[in-house]
Order: C-alpha cells, then sequence, then structure tokens
C-alpha cells in the first residue's frame, strides 16, 4: 500500500489547489444574497471565473486520482491521508492570507499529522 502514497499525496495536493482556487475566485466576485433570485443571477459570474473554473477542474482531477487510489488500497488507509490538505490549507490561510491561527487549530493539525503519520505506518 505504501507505494500509492505518492498518488495520494498527488490528490492531497490537487485538493488543496482546488480548495485555494476556489477560495480566490469567491473572493474576486461581488458579493450576493444567498436568495434563489441572487443565486441565479451569479452563476454565470461564479461558474466562468477563470479562478472558480480551474478550482472545480483541480477538484475534478483530484477526485479521478482518489478513485484510482481507492480501486487500489484499502479506504482505511487512503481516506485518513485527505487529512492533509485540511493542514496545508491552514497554513496557507495563515501565511498567504493573515488569518488567525490560534491554539486550537494548532492543535487540531497537530492531530491530524499524527494521525496520518500513525495510518502510513500501519500497513
Amino acid at each position: 500500500m505504501t507505494r500509492f502514497i505518492p498518488l495520494i499525496l498527488f490528490t492531497v495536493g490537487t485538493n488543496f489547489l482546488s480548495q485555494i482556487m476556489l477560495k480566490k475566485g469567491m473572493t474576486t466576485i461581488e458579493k450576493f444574497d444567498l436568495t434563489p433570485a441572487a443565486l441565479l443571477g451569479s452563476v454565470f459570474s461564479i461558474v466562468f471565473n477563470p479562478w472558480v473554473f480551474f478550482g472545480l477542474v483541480m477538484m475534478v482531477i483530484s477526485m479521478g486520482t482518489h478513485l484510482v487510489v481507492l480501486s487500489r488500497v484499502e479506504i482505511s488507509f487512503a481516506y485518513p491521508f485527505l487529512g492533509l490538505s485540511f493542514v496545508l490549507v491552514t497554513l496557507y490561510g495563515h501565511f498567504a492570507l493573515g488569518e488567525e491561527v490560534n491554539i486550537w487549530r494548532i492543535a487540531g493539525v497537530a492531530l491530524i499529522c499524527a494521525g496520518v503519520a500513525l495510518v502510513a505506518r500501519s500497513s
């Protein structure tokens, strides 16, 4: 199973990139209300925003590689690695976007890293 870790990490990376692109895209469009009419009127500007569009493409790539991984390794081995995308997003949010990361988030990220390390050693 460990021979599939590079593919699993590629899946994690593309998942992380998709989230970053979607965040960038959604912060570049104008705010909209969460009513059906407002959402319908904003669909075009959301979906055709280049950041959102390529974020969705990256998400499809991530899901495709995840499906390949699931066809080859146990889900209880592969799925916990996706938690690393939470770690990457938290680090990006803090260092690139200036988001506050308090002690609770740091503890959560540390627990995720410890859990993934344990899972990786389990095979």
